[in-house]
């Protein structure tokens, strides 16, 4: 009877080592939130891991939120010595994190890089958002809005090739239109505070002004207080961009001031999250004929009318 049952405990030690050494682990690095776009990072970063986790008990996931890129250098380690299969990563900053990020790709960890890229070619699948193309949208609905004339001015994201692509994407489309003049274009570093001054001293500088390109729908929070503020009633049209709640919702409404917007997913980051499962477990791509996960996927800057705004709107995300 001692033998039986010391076998079945035998068997069931094997068993769950056997299920143990299965379990794929998945380490998700992400930037705190310090704006709302990042807020919506680390909104869509939990639900996707808490979806994962409905639909499979074979991933153990472990997300981390780095205040600095020097924390988020230390957060990987961590990670590491976690014994991770896979690397989701949204990079604080580029150059510091590329020679880490190189250190988990070159032990054969899976890495996914989100958003910001590397300065190395150091991971299996890159995912970002389309930043000329939001650039561009932007450049082409301002200036049929407009109807080819008017006077505009833009507030910048942080100084950076993200910004650089979609400044000079927007520049571009609005150059193909001589009745429109584009009057400043200064850095909001995707702030709405930042916005809120940058538009205020626009507000005092220039009489005239038909339109304003804010790149960044925290920016059009603060561009739009400072508007409010001003009592002036001049300005035609605003739009921003990524797609927050708050500003799809005025697009939904009706706003008068904010008739349309431009997608730059945070959800972005949980889809880098299925592609991270799908590359270290084998699951397959719904409806995708190769056997690999994609090397780059770019999401489309998707323009946002009253017409499809409920299909973008997610009222429970934190932007």
């Amino acid at each position: 009877m001692k033998k039986a049952f010391l076998l079945v405990l035998v068997v069931l030690f094997v068993f769950t080592a056997v299920s143990l050494a299965a379990t794929y682990k998945i380490g998700v690095s992400i930037p705190t939130a310090d704006h709302g776009w990042t807020g919506g990072i680390n909104y869509w970063a939990a639900k996707a891991i808490e979806d994962w986790e409905a639909k499979r008990d074979d991933i153990e996931f472990f997300l981390v939120a780095s205040s600095d890129p020097q924390r988020q250098v230390s957060d990987i380690e961590d990670l590491m010595v976690k014994g991770i299969d896979a690397l989701v990563i949204l990079a604080h900053d580029s150059a510091p994190l590329t020679p880490i990020v190189a250190e988990v790709y070159e032990a054969g960890i899976y890495v996914v890089s989100v958003d910001r890229g590397l300065l190395l070619p150091v991971q299996d699948v890159y995912i970002a958002g389309d930043n000329p193309g939001l650039g561009r949208v932007a450049g082409q609905w301002m200036a049929e809005e407009l109807g080819g004339k008017g006077k505009i001015v833009a507030l910048e994201g942080i100084p950076c090739v993200i910004n650089t692509e979609r400044v000079e994407a927007f520049e571009a489309e609005i150059a193909k239109y001589p009745g429109i003049e584009l009057l400043d274009s200064q850095p909001a570093y995707w702030s709405a505070d930042t916005g809120y001054e940058v538009m205020s001293n626009y507000l005092q500088k220039y009489p005239e002004i038909d339109a304003v390109f804010a790149q960044d729908d925290d920016v059009l929070i603060g561009v739009l207080a400072a508007y409010e503020e001003s009592g002036r009633d001049d300005i035609k049209t605003f739009f921003g961009g990524a797609g927050s709640k708050i500003m799809i919702k005025k697009v939904m409404d009706g706003d008068p001031l904010v008739k349309a917007d431009v997608t730059y997913p945070p959800s972005m980051i949980a889809t880098g999250i299925s592609l991270a499962v799908f590359g270290v477990t084998g699951e397959p791509l719904v409806g995708f004929y190769q056997q690999k996960v994609p090397s780059e996927v770019i999401l489309a800057a998707e323009l946002v009318t009253p017409e499809n705004a409920h299909l973008y709107y997610e009222p429970d995300s934190v932007f």
